[in-house]
């Protein structure tokens, strides 16, 4: 069934049973769209698998009208050189308008903080199907193709973590802007009709799939930075020797790449067809992602006395080759990693 069927619901009335359809469409087929990634339909999923709820207009504009919130002056040091050599995005997206949904979401941060240190309870959020682990079979039917195991107590986005809840507080360190931030916006800016739809499924992206990237300390970077030096050394052990005796870590080439989900490298149609996988089968996954791209790139870092030349600027994205790789990595790794993987965003 195509996908635009599903956006007034599933057709058969079954919630779980729609998103298991919506997830194995976009994993099989992807997301329709033109040559520069424009889909007309993109935005309205990703907002589908993200569990994010359609806002008024007016409250995105409320906060627009609250004017330059705390984080202003970085926001605006970063905005004029977001994707700054991508002609698609420059033709597309404006700066003022990258700069109005950043401030908006700095604000929206702002006072959920000031509602925790007050005490104010956020909204439940819906119970989600479960997520790709290891074992999961990816071909085939959706009948037999796919082990939807019944998430115990899941909540939060289709993408979300097990347990994940968008109404759980993210411990006492305070969310707001931090670097990368301005990058990851760009996508859904671009993918989105409006500003307000931008804004609630970046929001709605930020709180619930990956609050330890934008905290402060940036806790969850660099767990995720961890992981891929972990993952890499358990799928590639050669690879990461040579990697670990030429003193490269991920933390020294693979910042940007976790912090912005492989955004930073372009192009950015690809960057749209990953995430769309991202979206449907886990933000988590983009650890993996990262190590995908090592391994595709092997042989040249294996053969180089200088590694990190090649690893300044890793190659052009290739989605549909990345998620092949991913989806073996899954059955490669074991199950205590994979929950490491799985919950390090929080």
């Amino acid at each position: 069934m195509k996908l635009d069927h599903y956006l007034r619901g599933p057709p058969s009335g079954d919630i779980v049973k729609g998103l298991a359809e919506i997830r194995l469409a976009v994993l099989h087929h992807g997301i329709p769209s033109n040559n520069d990634g424009i889909s007309d339909l993109r935005i309205y999923i990703w907002l589908i698998l993200l569990n994010a709820a359609p806002i008024k207009t007016d409250i995105y504009l409320d906060l627009v009208r609250q004017g330059p919130s705390p984080a202003y002056t970085k926001i605006r040091n970063d905005t004029f050189r977001t994707l700054a050599t991508d002609p698609l995005f420059r033709r597309r997206v404006t700066e003022n308008s990258l700069t109005r949904v950043l401030n908006a979401v700095a604000w929206k941060l702002h006072d959920a903080h000031e509602a925790r240190v007050n005490g104010w309870q956020s909204p439940p959020t819906l119970p989600a199907p479960n997520l790709l682990r290891p074992g999961d079979s990816v071909t085939g039917s959706p009948e037999q193709s796919l082990r939807l195991s019944t998430s115990p107590g899941g909540k939060g986005s289709v993408a979300g973590t097990d347990g994940s809840d968008a109404g759980a507080q993210p411990g006492t360190e305070q969310l707001g802007y931090v670097q990368g931030m301005n990058v990851l916006a760009a996508p859904f800016l671009y993918a989105a009709r409006s500003e307000a739809e931008a804004f609630v499924a970046f929001d709605t992206f930020l709180r619930r799939e990956c609050p330890g990237y934008i905290k402060p300390s940036m806790d969850g970077v660099h767990r995720g930075l961890a992981l891929v030096d972990k993952v890499l050394a358990v799928v590639e052990p050669k690879l990461a020797g040579h990697l670990h005796s030429k003193g490269l870590t991920a933390q020294i080439y693979g910042f940007a790449s976790v912090t912005t989900l492989c955004a930073c490298t372009p192009p950015l149609p690809e960057v749209l067809n990953l995430w769309d996988f991202l979206f449907a089968w886990g933000v988590h996954l983009n650890i993996l992602c990262i190590v995908a791209q090592l391994i595709m790139i092997k042989e040249q870092i294996l053969q180089s006395s200088s590694p990190n030349l090649i690893l300044r600027a890793l190659p052009a994205l290739e989605a549909q080759t990345i998620k092949m790789i991913v989806l073996s990595i899954v059955e490669k790794i074991p199950e205590d990693l994979y929950q490491e993987i799985l919950r390090h965003a929080k």
